[in-house]
């Protein structure tokens, strides 16, 4: 009960605290200790797990995303504490915004933990649109007209995402209820697997569409995903980080849940073919607009587009070895997406705009920032010795092996992704210095961790790690 405590509750409280905390310095480090506590709380979830009730469920698959979450968490906070005191010294915040930033910040760990440990399908709903209204907030905080429209974009499609999530929920509830009948348990996850086989499979199919567009929607596959860029280059960094990193993976979560309760009910349609189509379909387009992208945060969400993609077309896959590879590619995308948008962010900041074309020569005027940048690039493709090569290599040869076509469309879409994402680098980092050159005032300590978590999973996964990702693999089948 405590670790719940910590991971529920911790960020609860620092909401509060942080929402009536004038100083800055004072609010920026309570965030950072509350994340902390947050993420120490999950780790002991690997030993020390809740009951299982009627609204909390802590397994061997949502643990793995609840530990990713709240450490990206922590380390985001503790970059956030350096970008947005600049932030305020530049007067694009004021203290009032920068109050609502910290306690909005943690409400949305907070949404985002609820909905990773909820046992209940329609708290999970709830805990997931608590996250998102948490990040449009922050999405419009500069109070720009680009970031409200941002926001606003972000809302209304992310309104109409949720609603439709809302409604494939009612239908699995629906389908459930001639075999389990109404109240809490015809919401439970646990007793919803245990008696899917008596469910109307008519019924769950229909079901199972609606969640994977209105998940999907959350999650940034194409066609639905033009909230995503807008949102990441009107809000603050941070939240970029925060985005790519963490809440998509929550919509995700949903969707593998509702997808094993589906594989569970025979005579149910597979969902395997509609995860690959909409996972390809998103990698590919994101892969061809990467060359089209003039604003560098812009450009690495279309990245975030074609990652989501590559782990739903794994997660379609299936099989012990896809989702083996679905959930690496998962977290070493969050891993090293923040990490960029670390890089980013103070590359921003320095040059005053995010406008490829007004940057350049950065590994020449500020070496740590644009080489770390460069490494960065050099994972989210794919490049070895990094962990993203083992996961798309991974997913590259379980699909060869069983659908040569597919893997040839997989292979080209990232081939395209890695030209277009090292054209802009290139661009970026070498040549002739532009824009302004002064000093960076800002924490690596974060990127850094990042980075070397990643190179370090690309040399050697630890035996127990491996054991405990296959197992979680058997579970969604």
């Amino acid at each position: 009960m405590i670790t719940l405590i910590g991971v529920l509750g911790v960020p609860l409280i620092a909401a509060a605290l942080l929402a009536v905390i004038p100083d800055y310095r004072l609010s920026a480090r309570l965030n950072g200790v509350m994340s902390f506590i947050a993420f120490v709380a999950a780790t002991l979830l690997f030993w020390r797990r809740p009951a299982i009730g009627d609204f909390i469920l802590v397994d061997d698959l949502n643990v793995v995303f609840i530990v990713l979450s709240t450490f990206v968490g922590f380390t985001t906070s503790v970059f956030s504490a350096s970008y947005i005191g600049h932030e305020l010294e530049t007067g694009r915040l004021t203290p009032a915004y920068l109050r609502f930033y910290h306690a909005m910040f943690q409400v949305m760990m907070f949404g985002m933990n609820l909905a990773l440990v909820s046992n209940n399908i329609g708290l999970m709903w709830v805990a997931v649109e608590l996250a998102t209204l948490s990040t449009v907030m922050m999405v419009g905080i500069y109070r720009t007209h680009e970031a409200l429209e941002a926001a606003w974009k972000y809302f209304i499609l992310g309104s109409v995402g949720i609603a439709l999530a809302l409604f494939g929920t009612i239908l699995v509830y629906l389908a459930a209820h001639s075999e389990i009948g109404g109240g809490l348990d015809g919401m439970a996850w646990t007793v919803l697997v245990a008696h899917a086989r008596g469910f109307d499979p008519a019924l769950l199919d229909i079901a199972f569409v609606f969640l994977l567009i209105g998940y999907g929607t959350k999650v940034g596959l194409a066609p639905m995903h033009a909230w995503l860029p807008d949102a990441h280059a009107e809000g603050p960094t941070p939240i970029s980080a925060v985005l790519s990193g963490l809440l998509l993976n929550v919509a995700l979560y949903a969707l593998l849940r509702f997808k094993m309760l589906l594989a569970a009910c025979p005579g149910g349609i597979a969902p395997g073919p509609l995860m690959i189509t909409l996972g390809l379909v998103s990698l590919l387009f994101a892969s061809v607009m990467l060359y089209r992208r003039r604003d560098i945060k812009r450009m690495f969400a279309y990245s975030s587009i074609e990652h989501m993609g590559i782990i739903v077309f794994a997660f379609g896959m299936a099989g012990p070895l896809g989702n083996f590879a679905g959930l690496l590619q998962m977290v070493m995308h969050s891993l090293t997406k923040s990490a960029i948008f670390f890089s980013v962010g103070h590359v921003a900041q320095i040059k005053g705009t995010q406008r490829i074309a007004e940057m350049g020569g950065l590994a020449e005027s500020h070496p740590l920032l644009g080489w770390s940048l460069i490494a960065g690039v050099a994972a989210i493709t794919g490049l070895p010795p990094f962990g993203v090569f083992a996961s798309e290599f991974l997913v590259v040869s379980s699909t060869f092996a069983r659908q040569p076509v597919l893997a040839a469309l997989l292979v080209l879409g990232l081939l395209l992704a890695l030209g277009a994402l090292f054209m802009r680098v290139s661009a970026i980092a070498f040549g002739p210095v532009r824009g302004p050159a002064g000093p960076v005032q800002a924490s690596y300590l974060p990127m850094f961790a990042h980075l070397a978590l990643v190179l370090i999973a690309g040399v050697y996964l630890p035996a127990p790690l491996v054991a405990w990702f296959q197992h979680v693999a058997a579970l969604l089948g």
